[in-house]
């Protein structure tokens, strides 16, 4: 059942997430959450770099919502084992220096006590920084 419960709530969370609700996204989120996303991503792509607590999780948000043009953001597959649930999907995104991310992903989720309590982004970290270097043909 456990499992059932928490595919529910990525499933919801992710739901979210597309349609633009960040404060109900948030609302899925422990307080003290860590965020790991983009795992490769260099420093200059906007949203590389570990996060805790909702605050900094908001904040990575707004720059997504700033960098980010999303075309397409679909789920596939919600898969889920004891208190993880992991995501495969795929997006296609425009940046604002005008590159295109297209990029299947697999995002996991940690969830204790009906919350996300970590997250964890995989995905073409190469294409990621491609698409936010400031000379793309040095990449």
């Amino acid at each position: 059942m456990q499992e059932t419960d928490n595919v529910r709530l990525t499933r919801e969370a992710f739901e979210a997430f597309t349609r633009g609700d960040i404060p109900t996204l948030l609302s899925y989120y422990d307080d003290d959450i860590v965020w790991l996303p983009v795992t490769g991503a260099g420093a200059h792509v906007p949203v590389a770099g570990r996060r805790q607590g909702k605050p900094a999780v908001a904040d990575f948000f707004r720059l997504v919502a700033e960098n980010f043009n999303f075309s397409r953001f679909e789920t596939t597959d919600h898969i889920a084992s004891g208190d993880k649930v992991v995501t495969l999907g795929h997006y296609t995104a425009t940046t604002p220096m005008n590159r295109t991310i297209d990029s299947d992903f697999a995002m996991v989720v940690t969830i204790k006590n009906g919350k996300v309590t970590q997250f964890q982004e995989f995905t073409d970290s190469a294409a990621m920084n491609a698409a936010f270097a400031i000379d793309a043909a040095a990449v």
